[in-house]
């Protein structure tokens, strides 16, 4: 389909699926995630042929559950993968919670207390995203691969200002001041983190007056695009927008409903 989509058309398509007892929310997660890492591959083919390395910033709700399924796939192609949960992994949805569990072995897992992270884990973060950067100063790692950084935080279903949120802000504009050095790829899945999905606007507090989204050079989002990539003054910030096909065709009328 062509039609752009609300967030709730998208959250009743998925619900209609699931309600009919074909597929679990578990299993369009688990789509979602390998439509993102076949996105990757397709934008960039030379990253199919050998392993890199990724962070993978995940948010408290089913958007980092996706994270967590791309971290896994990244993984077991043999990719170096962090991954940062920006909440309590004891209070994850269920199916996001599965996810986390799942990326246990083989990959280095950090929650980041959300709003207040500890200095620990700012340093964490930091040694993370200038890991890389570091590295390309040494003329003997000139051909270093690709480091790719995936946007898992909020996805569509924000719908509240991002405030509070000035040390998370902070460390998206840090990996940004960097990533032409060190060469980061930023890949936002459904929509980058901070745009709604519906309008396009920044969805922030009057006090704020940092730019709150981390652009991205990739948008891969689901089923079909949604208003906010193709309206609003800040469709610059979504890079290349693909959609990944996650099988909901046949729930798709669900979403004259709302």
């Amino acid at each position: 389909m062509t039609e752009l989509l609300t967030a709730k058309q998208m959250r009743a398509i998925e619900q209609a699926a699931i309600d009919s007892g074909s597929i679990t929310g578990l299993e369009l997660m688990e789509r979602a995630g390998r439509g993102v890492v076949e996105a990757i591959f397709e934008k960039w083919p030379e990253l199919r042929a050998t392993s890199h390395r990724a962070v993978v910033l995940c948010g408290p709700g089913n958007n980092g559950g996706d994270g967590f399924v791309v971290a896994r796939l990244l993984c077991q192609k043999g990719w170096e993968v962090e991954v940062f949960l920006y909440g309590n992994s004891e209070k994850l949805p269920p199916d996001a919670r599965t996810n986390w569990e799942r990326i246990a072995e083989g990959i280095q897992r950090r929650e980041f207390y959300w709003p207040e992270p500890s200095d620990d884990q700012v340093c964490d973060f930091r040694e993370a995203a200038s890991h890389v950067r570091d590295l390309q100063k040494d003329p003997a790692n000139e051909n270093l691969p690709p480091f790719i950084l995936v946007d898992a935080l909020f996805g569509i279903g924000l719908g509240r200002p991002l405030s509070k949120i000035d040390q998370i802000v902070e460390h998206w504009d840090y990996i940004t001041n960097f990533r032409d050095l060190n060469y980061a790829r930023v890949v936002a899945i459904d929509i980058p983190s901070g745009l709604d999905a519906d309008t396009g606007e920044i969805v922030r507090g009057e006090s704020m007056s940092f730019t709150g989204v981390l652009p991205s050079d990739l948008t891969v989002t689901f089923h079909a695009k949604k208003r906010g990539l193709e309206r609003g003054p800040n469709t610059r910030l979504c890079g290349d927008v693909v959609v990944a096909d996650i099988g909901l065709a046949r729930w798709d009328n669900a979403r004259n409903s709302t």
